[in-house]
C-alpha cells in the first residue's frame, strides 16, 4: 500500500510537471547565438566568412594501414593483454566476449579490403564547409528525376556509436522517385561535430542544441531554408532542438527514437523504475534493460577523456566498444549468443566500416564528450526540451528498440502519426533499409497531407 501511495504521489509530480513545461512555452525556446564560433580563436579572422563548399574523399593512407595491422598484429601474440580468460557461459552478457576477438582481429588484418572499402564509402560524393569555426563533413545526393518532380531536401541524422556510413543502403532507395509519389528526396548526412570527419569543438559547452543551430547553418549555407528532418539516437534529440528551435523552417520530424529529456519525462523515468523495483525480477524488463545498457553513459558523460585515452590507443578496444551496441543494441537476446549475434545483420565488412570512420578520423573521445556536454548543468538549464514545437512529428518504433519513450504529446502536439514496426533496433536504416524507407516514405507522405490540409508553408 505504501508503494502504492509513493506512485501515485509521482504520478502527480509528473501532472505538475507537464503543467509548468505548458507554462515554460509562453516565452519560447531560448535563441542561440548563430554565429557562435567553436574552433580555433586564431582561425577566426580568416575563416570566419569562408562559405565555401569543397569536395573531398573518405582516405585509408598506406601509413594509417600499417600502423592499425601492426597493432592488430600484438593481439596474436603469447602475452597480448588482450588473452585474459573469459568467463565460463558469460556470453555477450559481460560485453564483448574475448573468446570472439580472434576472428574479428584476424579478418579486420587479413580479409578486409582497405582499397576496396575507400572506393565503396566514395561512391557517393562527399564536402566539407566551414561552419561557426568548424569543417563540418557532409554526403550531398541529389536525386535523378525528370523535371516537374518535386525535389524535398531531407537531412539525415547519425548518433553513437554509428555515423553516416548507416544510411548507405538506404540512400538510392531514398533518391529514387517511387511509384505513385510526385516527388524525391535530396539527401543531405552529416557527420556530427566532433564525429567522423567533422571537426569537434575546441572548447567545451557544445551540446544538441549548439550542434542544431551548426546544422541549420549548414542547410542554410546548401541553400535550403525549409527542410525535412530524421534521425535516430543523437541524431533524434538534436533534430528535435532543431525543430524547437526553427520552427518555421522545418517541414517535418521524423524519428526512429523518440526520446524527450525534460523534467516531466525524468520524473517518469524514476516512476517506471520505482515501480521495476518494487516488482519482482525480470530481466526483460525495459526499465531493468536500460539500467543493464547505460553504464556507458555514466562514464561517458563523466570522464569520456580518461575512457577516450585508451580507445585511441587501442583498435581493438575501439572495436569492442562499438561492436558491442550494435550486438546488443540490435536484439537485447543477443547477450545471450556466444557470437552475440553481430552476423544477424550486419557483414564484418559494415562493422568495420563504421569502426573504420572513428579510427581513421581519430574521433572516439570527442563523439563521447556529447554525452558530458549534454547532461552538464549548464546545457540543462537550456531546458531545450521544455518547450512544444508545433512541426508536424511522426515516430517510429522499430520492435527491438529499447532507448524509446511513447510519443510526446506535449513535446509534438502535431503528431501526425506513430509506426511501430514488428522487427528492427536501434540501427534501423543500417540493418533494415528498405523497411527504414518505407517507414520514412509513409510518413513524408503523411505530412504532406498535413500540410495540405492545414494550408501551411511548403
Amino acid at each position: 500500500m505504501d508503494m502504492m501511495i509513493k506512485l501515485k504521489a509521482v504520478g502527480f509530480l509528473v501532472i505538475g510537471v507537464a503543467a509548468w513545461v505548458s507554462s515554460a512555452d509562453v516565452m519560447g525556446p531560448p535563441k542561440l547565438d548563430p554565429n557562435e564560433w567553436w574552433g580555433p580563436e586564431e582561425l577566426k579572422s580568416s575563416c570566419a566568412n569562408d562559405s565555401s563548399i569543397r569536395p573531398v574523399r573518405v582516405r585509408f593512407y598506406p601509413e594509417m594501414i600499417r600502423d592499425l595491422k601492426s597493432r592488430i598484429r600484438r593481439h596474436f601474440q603469447r602475452n597480448s593483454r588482450t588473452n585474459f580468460p573469459p568467463v565460463k557461459d558469460a556470453k555477450f552478457n559481460y560485453g564483448f566476449s574475448t573468446t570472439q576477438l580472434d576472428s574479428w582481429m584476424k579478418y579486420w588484418l587479413e580479409d578486409y579490403d582497405f582499397e576496396q572499402r575507400e572506393e565503396f564509402f566514395n561512391q557517393y560524393q562527399h564536402y566539407k564547409t566551414m561552419i561557426q569555426g568548424l569543417d563540418i563533413h557532409f554526403l550531398w545526393i541529389k536525386p535523378q528525376v525528370p523535371e516537374g518532380v518535386k525535389v524535398i531536401p531531407l537531412m539525415l541524422l547519425h548518433g553513437w556509436p554509428g555515423s553516416f556510413r548507416e544510411f548507405y543502403k538506404a540512400i538510392p532507395l531514398l533518391t529514387q522517385q517511387s511509384e505513385g509519389r510526385d516527388y524525391a528526396l535530396e539527401l543531405i548526412i552529416p557527420s556530427l561535430p566532433g564525429f567522423g570527419y567533422s571537426d569537434a569543438p575546441v572548447r567545451s559547452g557544445m551540446g544538441n542544441a549548439h550542434i542544431g543551430v551548426v546544422l541549420k547553418n549548414l542547410m542554410s549555407r546548401l541553400g535550403h531554408e525549409k527542410f525535412y528532418l530524421q534521425g535516430g539516437d543523437w541524431g533524434s534529440l538534436i533534430s528535435s532542438t532543431i525543430a524547437t528551435m526553427y520552427q518555421d523552417d522545418v517541414l517535418g520530424y521524423i524519428s526512429n527514437m523518440m526520446f524527450v529529456l525534460n523534467t516531466c519525462t525524468e520524473v517518469s523515468t524514476l516512476a517506471g523504475a520505482a515501480a521495476t523495483a518494487a516488482g519482482p525480477p525480470d530481466r526483460l524488463n525495459p526499465m531493468t534493460i536500460i539500467i543493464e545498457e547505460s553504464g556507458y553513459t555514466l562514464l561517458q558523460s563523466t570522464k569520456p577523456d580518461t575512457v577516450g585515452i585508451a580507445l585511441a590507443d587501442s583498435p581493438i578496444g575501439l572495436f569492442a566498444w562499438i561492436a558491442e551496441k550494435f550486438s546488443t543494441w540490435t536484439r537485447i537476446a543477443h547477450r545471450e549468443l556466444e557470437d552475440g549475434g553481430l552476423g544477424f545483420r550486419f557483414t564484418k565488412d559494415e562493422i568495420l566500416d563504421n569502426v573504420m570512420v572513428y579510427w581513421t578520423s581519430n574521433c572516439i573521445t570527442p563523439s563521447m564528450r556529447l554525452d558530458a556536454e549534454n547532461f552538464s548543468y549548464k546545457y540543462r538549464a537550456l531546458g531545450i526540451d521544455g518547450y512544444s514545437s508545433k512541426v508536424p512529428a511522426w515516430g517510429i518504433k522499430a520492435k527491438h528498440e529499447i532507448f524509446a519513450q511513447p510519443p510526446n504529446t506535449l513535446k509534438y502536439p502535431n503528431m501526425v502519426g506513430y509506426s511501430e514496426l514488428e522487427d528492427g533496433g536501434h540501427f534501423l536504416a543500417f540493418e533494415l533499409a528498405e523497411l527504414f524507407t518505407k517507414t520514412v516514405l509513409n510518413a513524408i507522405d503523411n505530412i504532406i497531407v498535413y500540410h495540405r490540409k492545414n494550408k501551411t508553408e511548403l
